[in-house]
């Protein structure tokens, strides 16, 4: 059985974890989490990606919030493709009812994913940094561009899926909410969402 992995570099360190060493998996390619911000774009990278794979692999699994960007995108595929049902990274990592869950007890979360987690700060600023390369020169405070950009939240949850170092996320994501004046609170999530997406992949081989 050859399987291939076209994923958003949101689920690499979970989908590591759960590939280890898995001799069906032939090909593994993670895209920018930057073409969410374009989503023709990202529908067409999706396909070229998984229509280059035709006649290398028997199946793929495409880790993809199915959002609005790629609702029906298996109608373009070549390949038998088996996709995830939640609308982001967020449902895919919580389940469904979790996320909802956290929504009810606090609408103003920032959800600290791991790959989110990980980056610190130092994202954000380097987003700004790319939108406004001079953004220092014209008077432009990171606090006051950050309080902007998270106005209105009063939660940084960090999620914690057993990928990547822990140690860190949690460093940085208080880090991130000290900087903010958020509280700070921690959560298990879950793989099962990745796992199935995987099993349903072989099935389609």
């Amino acid at each position: 059985m050859r399987l291939g992995i076209i994923a958003c570099e949101a689920f690499k360190e979970e989908l590591e974890l759960l590939t280890e060493e898995d001799p069906d998996i032939v090909h593994k390619e993670y895209l920018e989490f930057h073409l969410h911000e374009y989503p023709q774009e990202l529908r067409a990278a999706v396909v070229e990606k998984v229509n280059g794979l035709e006649g290398k692999v028997d199946a793929v699994f495409l880790a993809y919030g199915i959002c609005q960007s790629l609702k029906g995108v298996v109608e373009e595929l070549r390949v038998p493709t088996a996709t995830l049902e939640e609308d982001d990274c967020i449902g895919v990592l919580l389940t469904t009812e979790g996320y909802e869950q956290e929504r009810r007890a606090c609408t103003g979360t920032f959800y600290a994913i791991p790959y989110f987690a990980s980056k610190g700060l130092g994202w954000f600023e380097g987003e700004l940094r790319k939108k406004m390369p001079n953004y220092e020169e014209v008077g432009l405070d990171f606090r006051w561009y950050m309080e902007q950009l998270f106005d209105g939240y009063s939660r940084c949850l960090l999620i914690d899926t057993g990928a990547g170092d822990l140690g860190t996320c949690q460093a940085l994501s208080r880090e991130f909410a000290d900087y903010l004046g958020l509280d700070h609170e921690s959560r298990i999530g879950t793989l099962e969402r990745l796992r199935d997406g995987l099993d349903r992949a072989r099935s389609l081989a």
